[in-house]
């Protein structure tokens, strides 16, 4: 019996793993950090170092500028505390943006202006907001989806819907 005979390196299998390989390595890089969009920095970040040089009773408001710059917001009624707000944040695509790293640094003030106290809050110290879905009603607008949809038929140009007495200007008589 004649058996047919089969190479066992075929020529193009050398080609073929690596082209296998090479759709492998391309099909595992989407997942790798080289596609992740970048971490940006937001607001003014307050490091360690700085926040050691602020001493309580000591430091006045233009120290603290000088230090740190001018704050990210200032307390609503007068100026006794100063906040810087910083963050962290990625864009995910098709997604909202990720916040990786939120830090506010409080600073009080006494008020002759010097420093009374420094608090450093992160993301523990938020407090949840809820949001409020109702909407402001407008006096006026509550139209039905036939009003909504048929509203404007017969009316043809921007003064058709303002009515003219007999012979004023505009009436169409032609005097």
């Amino acid at each position: 019996m004649d058996c047919p005979c089969h190479p066992v390196n075929r020529p193009g299998a050398p080609r073929l793993r690596a082209a296998a390989l090479a759709l492998g390595v391309l099909l595992a890089l989407p997942g790798c950090s080289v596609f992740d969009a970048p971490v940006v920095q937001r607001g003014n970040r307050v490091t360690e170092d700085q926040l050691r040089e602020i001493t309580p009773g000591v430091q006045t408001r233009q120290d603290v500028q000088t230090l740190l710059g001018s704050p990210t917001q200032s307390s609503t009624f007068g100026d006794p505390i100063w906040y810087y707000i910083s963050s962290r944040t990625r864009q995910r695509p098709g997604r909202e943006l990720l916040v990786t790293d939120q830090q506010t640094v409080v600073i009080a003030f006494d008020p002759s202006g010097v420093v009374r106290e420094v608090k450093v809050l992160g993301e523990d110290d938020a407090k949840p907001v809820d949001m409020v879905s109702r909407v402001t009603p407008t006096p006026g607008n509550e139209r039905s989806l036939l009003q909504a949809l048929f509203g404007n038929v017969g009316r043809i140009g921007p003064g058709a819907s303002i009515p003219t007495s007999p012979g004023a200007p505009g009436s169409g008589t032609g005097r």
